[in-house]
């Protein structure tokens, strides 16, 4: 039977490999590694006891390499100090168009910032929000966004008609 372990290690490594496909971690693929390497070592001759804690230490080594350098390389920091930002948090500085004038005593608005329609209001000490209006996204609070009027760019004009078209 002895001669035979190495055979359930590669057997075991395969299906361990094969089910990391399947699985939303990435954990089964170093255990699989792990029983490959307790293979080689039954192949060799090396008794039961230090196969299984080769699979062990290979399998806890690998898994724990893979943490650190995924951790290390390839995740971003996202919010304050981050240079990755996402949802809501890089709304700030934006450019949207206002698809709803201000109305009621807050003076509450819609403004559609990359294709999402969001309560908006005018910051401190803008005017109320004209539909159609050009707005930079100043802060996020909530599900709200306060606004500035953009500033005027060379060559456009809100209400730009078509060439050879007059009101």
């Amino acid at each position: 039977m002895s001669d035979f372990a190495w055979i359930l290690w590669v057997v075991l490594g395969v299906i361990l490999i094969i089910a990391e496909i399947f699985t939303p971690g990435f954990v089964l693929l170093w255990f699989g590694a792990g029983a490959i390497a307790a293979a080689l070592a039954a192949l060799v001759g090396v008794g039961y006891p230090f196969q299984f804690l080769i699979f062990f230490i290979v399998s806890i080594a690998l898994t724990a390499a893979s943490r650190t350098i995924f951790t290390k390389y390839f995740m971003r920091e996202s919010g304050e100090g981050g240079s990755y930002k996402s949802g809501a948090e890089s709304l700030p500085g934006q450019v949207g168009t206002v698809v709803s004038s201000s109305q009621g005593a807050l003076l509450e608005g819609a403004v559609k910032v990359y294709g999402s329609t969001w309560t908006a209001y005018p910051a401190e000490g803008e005017e109320p929000l004209e539909a159609g209006a050009r707005v930079v996204v100043e802060s996020v609070r909530g599900a709200s966004i306060y606004v500035r009027r953009a500033p005027s760019q060379p060559g456009w004009r809100p209400s730009a008609l078509p060439e050879g078209r007059e009101e």
